[in-house]
């Protein structure tokens, strides 16, 4: 009974530990704590990718505002359906997501990213610049 319950264990710790990023995320605000997006993130190829597909707007915010911060072809794009993600590659000995960047659209800047999902389901998200970063959490959307 009792390899019964060790193997029960370690099945279990080895399905949470390999979850997957793929689906529908809520983007949480550091300063207001208010939801600020849904991003989608799906698989292409082997790396996974993830667009803005809703905003949570005040009435008096633009509703479907585009993004002049930009660089490049993002400039002056609708940020509703913008890819913010990219390239990213998951990790199995780390069993996280990297090598891939992200975009924050308010500011226009671009960061390398690392994603993984943490004990209770939540998708954490680190912008980094050389060794600086900042992480966010991102809750499980369900419309």
């Amino acid at each position: 009974m009792k390899h019964v319950f060790t193997i029960a264990f370690l099945m279990s710790a080895f399905l949470c530990s390999s979850q997957s990023i793929v689906g529908l995320w809520k983007t949480i605000d550091d300063e207001t704590g208010m939801p600020r997006s849904v991003v989608k993130i799906e698989e292409r190829d082997g790396k996974y990718y993830g667009n803005i597909i809703k905003l949570f707007r005040s009435p008096e915010e633009e509703q479907d505002p585009i993004c002049d911060e930009c660089p490049g072809k993002r400039k002056n794009q609708k940020i509703i359906g913008m890819e913010i993600i990219t390239d990213m590659e998951f990790d199995a000995s780390d069993n996280e997501y990297s090598e891939g960047e992200i975009l924050d659209p308010e500011s226009g800047s671009i960061y390398d990213c690392k994603l993984w999902i943490d004990e209770e389901g939540n998708l954490k998200v680190r912008g980094y610049l050389l060794f600086l970063y900042r992480t966010q959490t991102w809750l499980p959307y369900g419309e």
